[in-house]
């Protein structure tokens, strides 16, 4: 490429994206929760929405529980009840950017982590996952939260355990989430790839350039279930708890953010994908054409050929809590961590 060739290349790439910020402006609507802020010491609950409605009893149960009482929802366009019943919850912000996903999703995930967070601890969340790490019920997130803070960390990784039944997913399509959450109790990860943090095999590895590691122990992880299953390419891996400090760059990518501190100590995110009914869902997604990667589709032709389909087989484990994880090197350890635990009165 010639210089002047370069030089245009440039100026085309900051028009393009001049112009895909002022759309998502445009875009932007205030839903509710006029004068929200977040007190210093709080964490901030990002929830990237669309028609959640079926999720939220028990995603408002596990999180108020967990210690969380500020919560920044951004809508993708809702058509069910999700916006009038965030409208009745306390604590909650909601902003709405009805625009496609594959183009945007960075810009609508980071707006509330820029608008709501900054210099505040952010946790990003989807409405089907339930973030967990070791201690929580003995010390809770206030305990996670000063461990990180000690070590000067502003970041830390999780790894996505795809959560299912032991039964044909049509039998439990019926179920409510809370009811899910109960017969959802098995995972498979006997077909997950690792690659060391900064290997050059990621995708999105030159994202990952300017964050700093804590050990080399921590990988990103793909595969799992869903590619056993759907040959779905998952990634397996997020940097989901981050302190958003002015040099942070929030959510790039929904699994990263950029020039964060990682810890050492890994969580997991019990995901429940499956819930409810997945092949609707999916179908749905599918005919919008809202996201590049094709995965609904991939899913939904294995789902239409295969009306007794279940994720479970004789490599299943019974979920037990986070400490078989660590045996089977799926989440790392963290000697200094369950030191700083043992310190603090339960």
């Amino acid at each position: 490429m010639t210089h002047r060739a370069s030089i245009v290349s440039r100026l085309q790439k900051r028009l393009a994206q001049f112009l895909r910020k002022r759309r998502f402006a445009n875009a932007l609507e205030h839903v509710h929760g006029d004068g929200f802020a977040v007190p210093e010491g709080e964490v901030l609950a990002i929830v990237l929405v669309r028609d959640g409605a079926y999720y939220l009893d028990a995603f408002f149960d596990y999180y108020r529980k967990l210690g969380i009482r500020h919560f920044a929802f951004i809508d993708n366009g809702s058509t069910d009840e999700t916006l009038a019943r965030l409208r009745a919850e306390e604590g909650c912000v909601v902003d709405r950017a009805v625009l496609p996903l594959a183009q945007y999703e960075d810009l609508i995930r980071a707006y509330p982590a820029q608008t709501y967070g900054q210099n505040r601890w952010c946790l990003y969340v989807d409405m089907d996952e339930q973030f967990d790490f070791e201690g929580r019920e003995a010390h809770g997130l206030p305990a996670l939260i000063q461990y990180l803070e000690s070590r000067g960390k502003t970041a830390m990784m999780a790894q996505m355990l795809e959560m299912f039944p032991n039964a044909p997913l049509a039998e439990v399509q019926d179920q409510s989430f809370a009811e899910a959450l109960a017969c959802f109790d098995y995972y498979d990860i006997s077909t997950v790839s690792c690659f060391d943090y900064h290997a050059r095999e990621i995708p999105f590895e030159a994202l990952l350039r300017g964050n700093q590691v804590a050990t080399d122990a921590l990988q990103f992880k793909f595969g799992g279930v869903r590619h056993k299953v759907f040959g779905e390419d998952c990634c397996l891996t997020k940097h989901p708890l981050i302190f958003n400090r002015p040099e942070v760059v929030p959510a790039p990518h929904p699994h990263l953010s950029q020039n964060v501190k990682v810890s050492d100590i890994t969580g997991v995110i019990r995901h429940y994908k499956f819930a409810g009914n997945i092949a609707a869902r999916d179908a749905e997604s599918a005919g919008s054409g809202d996201l590049a990667h094709g995965e609904d589709e991939a899913r939904l032709k294995v789902l239409s050929a295969q009306s007794q389909l279940t994720l479970h087989s004789k490599d299943a484990h019974k979920w037990e809590g986070i400490e078989p994880l660590y045996k089977a090197e799926f989440l790392n350890a963290s000697q200094s961590y369950r030191d700083f635990l043992a310190k603090r009165p339960t």
